[in-house]
């Protein structure tokens, strides 16, 4: 019998790739892992901002039966509310009154630990170095940790975004009618996000045509392409305004919305300096500095004619940057919009870096030097996230609801033992409520009213100090309780000396 050669296993091509292409994605898979599990301790521990206790209210009133109505008076779309609902229901709420802050906040911490999976649907685009830096800095920094923490739209519209610059470069690169789809679909949840979607398909025009004539005239849609995209818009875009076809009227009120936002871009009592986004984005710089070593790699690569993805991502970050710093309202939420870019630049300022240095000690002083950059923002995550979440000198928690009002339906509660009144009748006179609604949720006799209205008789009177005229003289026998509502705001429990009949 003849000795047979022994063949040994080969790695394929094929096998290579495909191995290296699962290596890659579970990579991205444990870092979204970590970022969740991040997020989820103490969801309940901060007070709900203001923004967040309508935000509540709205998902309550849906969780009720009530259908949804776009407002486009000083609300935003109903993406968030959409997502949220059926999260409430999977945790068992049925109302407002069922509700709680970790419920809610559930919502964009899944959405919020899920972007990190698109870094790596975005490897292709961008290159996995950049990807995988980018996805950290998202995992752990505190500007994302923060705001996936906080019911509002914010963490949501960014996602989409992110989703709207992959499928459309695919649906371009590889001419292909799903993927102009998925693009579309993206742009209509940014749209029912916000309506400040429309600076964001602008810069993302201008960037597209800012990398060139050459590239754009090569790379230019398929007619079949546009159409795709453009009707998953619109039909993506009437259902979600609409509510499924339940509120046609929501089409009339979008075009409406324009005036309002427009003039709430002055302002409104938000106005703030050109430079405020600096200060919270990275007041070292030291991204920053990072991210420009990114943008000259960007621009090597165009001008190589190696990959034009780096530019077109750094003339839209800027743009955003410009635009949102131009316009005096400010809030720090608004500068996640920016983390996605300047996260994707800082990893290609990495690899840019890191393909500097030929030598095994240069590259080992390129990782020692992002651990610490990762490690550095997962400090300032615990500091403002976990440690001082409602902090007025900490930066993101921007005109916060304070620790002090959790104890007014706490004490109303006590009170109501005390004076055995079963159904307390409660009077909010205040020109702003919010966020009372969320906080007296569990009280069902609660009225609000404008200052100088009739609110007739009740068991207790909540307003703000400045109580003057008819109100006043009728509470001149209440005995006065003082809560922190925001910094330097205070409201006023008035508990009669005799109480009132109960109002059963």
């Amino acid at each position: 019998m003849q000795n047979e050669e022994i063949k040994q296993p080969q790695l394929t091509t094929a096998k290579f790739f495909t191995s290296s292409f699962c290596l890659q994605h579970s990579a991205f898979v444990l870092i979204a892992i970590l970022a969740l599990a991040i997020r989820l301790p103490q969801l309940g521990f901060r007070p709900m901002h203001t923004d967040e206790s309508i935000n509540a209210f709205i998902t309550g009133k849906l969780l009720a039966g009530e259908k949804y109505h776009y407002d486009p008076q000083d609300r935003h779309g109903p993406v968030l509310y959409l997502l949220a609902k059926p999260v409430a229901q999977l945790c068992g709420a049925k109302n407002l009154s069922d509700l709680t802050e970790t419920e809610l906040r559930l919502t964009p911490v899944i959405i919020g630990s899920a972007t990190v999976l698109l870094f790596g649907a975005a490897v292709e685009m961008f290159g996995f170095i950049p990807c995988l830096i980018a996805a950290l800095l998202f995992a752990f920094a505190p500007l994302p940790v923060y705001y996936s923490r906080y019911f509002i739209h914010e963490t949501f519209f960014v996602a989409a975004t992110f989703g709207l610059i992959i499928a459309g470069w695919r649906a371009v690169k590889n001419n292909s009618v799903f993927a102009a789809a998925m693009a579309g679909l993206c742009a209509a949840l940014m749209l029912a996000c916000k309506e400040t979607a429309v600076i964001h398909f602008f810069a993302l025009g201008v960037a597209a045509v800012a990398c060139g004539p050459t590239a754009l005239k090569k790379y230019f849609p398929a007619p079949k392409i546009l159409l795709a995209a453009t009707l998953t818009f619109l039909v993506g875009g009437i259902l979600l305004f609409t509510w499924f076809g339940q509120n046609w009227s929501a089409l009339a009120d979008l075009l409406r919305a324009i005036p309002n936002f427009a003039a709430r871009a002055g302002g409104q009592g938000h106005e703030k300096p050109f430079s405020y986004y600096f200060s919270i984005l990275d007041p070292q710089f030291i991204f920053f500095l990072v991210a420009a070593a990114g943008v000259y790699a960007a621009l090597c690569a165009a001008i190589a004619g190696t990959r034009r993805t780096g530019l077109l991502l750094a003339i839209y970050g800027f743009l955003i940057f410009l635009i949102y710093s131009v316009i005096p309202y400010k809030t720090p939420w608004l500068a996640l919009n920016f983390w996605l870019p300047l996260a994707l630049l800082c990893g290609l300022g990495v690899e840019g870096v890191w393909q500097q240095f030929k030598s095994s000690t240069g590259r080992w002083i390129v990782g020692l030097a992002v651990a610490a950059l990762v490690l550095t923002a997962g400090e300032q995550t615990k500091t403002l996230a976990f440690d001082h979440p409602a902090d007025e000198h900490n930066p993101l928690a921007y005109a916060h609801t304070t620790d002090d009002i959790l104890g007014l339906p706490v004490r109303l509660e006590e009170l109501c033992r005390e004076r055995k009144i079963p159904v307390p009748r409660i009077a909010v006179v205040a020109k702003d409520a919010w966020p009372l609604p969320w906080y007296l949720r569990k009280f069902s006799n609660v009225g609000y009213w404008q200052p100088g209205t009739e609110t007739g008789a009740a068991n207790f009177f909540i307003t703000p100090t400045d109580v003057s005229g008819a109100l006043a003289e009728q509470l001149k026998d209440y005995r006065p309780e003082f809560f922190g509502v925001r910094p330097n705001v205070l409201l006023i429990l008035w508990t009669p000396a005799e109480t009132l009949p109960a109002h059963e």
